[in-house]
């Protein structure tokens, strides 16, 4: 009678257990904590077209309009809580003329499919919050912007919008990171901090995007935000780069000129390392442009994916008709640009962080031509197909910025994962 007392015991106490264990997976699944992690990958299949919409008219100065802009994008899950109940909630955060990158926020309209690219048959976004001039980089030539929304973490009151800066030719003791209140008229803007990496000043400071929690808290120590850039000629790297920080864990917020922690997910040999191996993306060209990366997911599938225009066939220094030293439109060309969405695999990066590969080891296992969407594709060699990107990780809706479509504004593709 004894032993079946003590079993008795034995299976309250089980069950006690377990229903604690169910209490606390249920709190952590409030903050994405719990939700297992995605070990399927993302196709290009599994991305559907919506359409798409035009960006609001400028008021006043030009640096208060969106001619020119549309290279540094994120939504807001926040945003626009008074919107039509049409199936795109929130909003995006963007940046305007390429002069300044004064940044605004828009509600976003439900996209429309313009069969013959008409671009008064797409709706129109409201403006929510007028252009600030919050970054303070007039003074910069040909600046580079990238910002994020991301939630409140660890100690903050409230969710947050990172933004990094930099420019054409850039200084290696240049501050490139910060972060601002997404009320644009009160910023409180905090930052001056920077990654000390070789070649920081050109390889982390154009995209920016958030690292799911999960996956964060599981490999990296919760360090959610992603930071990167991709520099024409490869003195970034000979493909896109990454890195992982967690500002908020260095201060709330961290003082100027702060180092931030960080960690390496992806990083190809500069060209400017002449004296290393030269490891680099497959098919890499030194005209490539990559304006934006987001991490999607949907249900057991994800995949970090960068946007920009890829080169084809020859690659030269020069104008579009060739190699060339003294002639005007003078860069990195290509025989053919596209409007490209590369497909990473996260896991490859989990290797990275656990010393399983090497940074430059990651290669995109899929690719998506999007052009056939665009507007304002009139070449073989047009630049700048595609610019910023945003995601909706809700709903798995992807926002595509096209530049210099609607009278030099962009316009917003809207695709769905399905």
């Amino acid at each position: 009678m004894k032993k079946y007392f003590i079993l008795f015991l034995f299976l309250i106490l089980l069950a006690f257990n377990c229903n604690k264990a169910t209490e606390n997976g249920n709190d952590e699944d409030t903050n994405n904590s719990n939700i297992p992690i995605p070990t399927q990958l993302i196709q290009p299949s599994d991305l559907e077209y919506m359409g798409a919409f035009r960006l609001p008219d400028g008021t006043g100065e030009i640096v208060n309009s969106w001619e020119w802009g549309g290279f540094a994008l994120t939504y807001c899950p926040e945003g626009d809580k008074n919107g039509e109940n049409d199936g795109y909630p929130g909003s995006l955060y963007g940046t305007g003329h390429a002069w300044e990158y004064r940044i605004s926020e828009i509600s976003i309209p439900k996209p429309v499919i313009s069969k013959n690219k008409v671009l008064s048959e797409l709706p129109r976004a409201k403006t929510i919050q007028k252009f600030k001039d919050i970054l303070n980089i007039s003074n910069y030539e040909i600046p580079r912007v990238g910002i994020t929304y991301l939630p409140k973490q660890e100690n903050q009151n409230s969710a947050k919008l990172y933004f990094c800066i930099g420019q054409h030719y850039q200084e290696p003791s240049d501050l490139t990171h910060g972060r601002c209140e997404l009320d644009l008229s009160n910023p409180k803007k905090a930052g001056n901090w920077y990654i000390d990496t070789p070649h920081h000043e050109y390889c982390t400071n154009d995209y920016m995007f958030e690292i799911p929690k999960n996956w964060a808290d599981e490999y990296i120590d919760g360090y959610q935000l992603a930071t990167g850039r991709f520099r024409d000629g490869g003195w970034s790297g000979q493909g896109p780069s990454l890195f992982a920080v967690a500002p908020w864990k260095q201060g709330n917020p961290p003082s100027n000129g702060t180092k931030l922690n960080f960690k390496t997910l992806l990083k190809y040999t500069s060209t400017e390392d002449l004296d290393q191996t030269q490891h680099k993306m497959k098919n890499y060209h030194n005209s490539d442009e990559w304006q934006g990366a987001v991490w999607l997911t949907k249900g057991d599938k994800a995949a970090v994916v960068f946007v920009g225009t890829k080169g084809r066939g020859e690659c030269w220094y020069g104008n579009q008709d060739g190699p060339c030293l003294e002639c005007d439109n003078r860069g990195w060309w290509s025989t053919y640009l596209d409007g490209i969405i590369l497909f990473y695999d996260p896991d490859d990066f989990k290797k990275v962080i656990e010393g399983r590969s090497k940074p430059y080891e990651p290669q995109p296992y899929t690719s998506l031509n999007i052009d056939k969407y665009l507007f304002h594709i009139n070449s073989n060699q047009q630049k700048d197909h595609l610019g910023a990107v945003a995601f909706d990780r809700d709903r798995g809706y992807l926002y595509i910025a096209e530049p210099y479509v609607d009278k030099d504004k962009p316009i917003i593709h809207v695709f769905k994962l399905k």
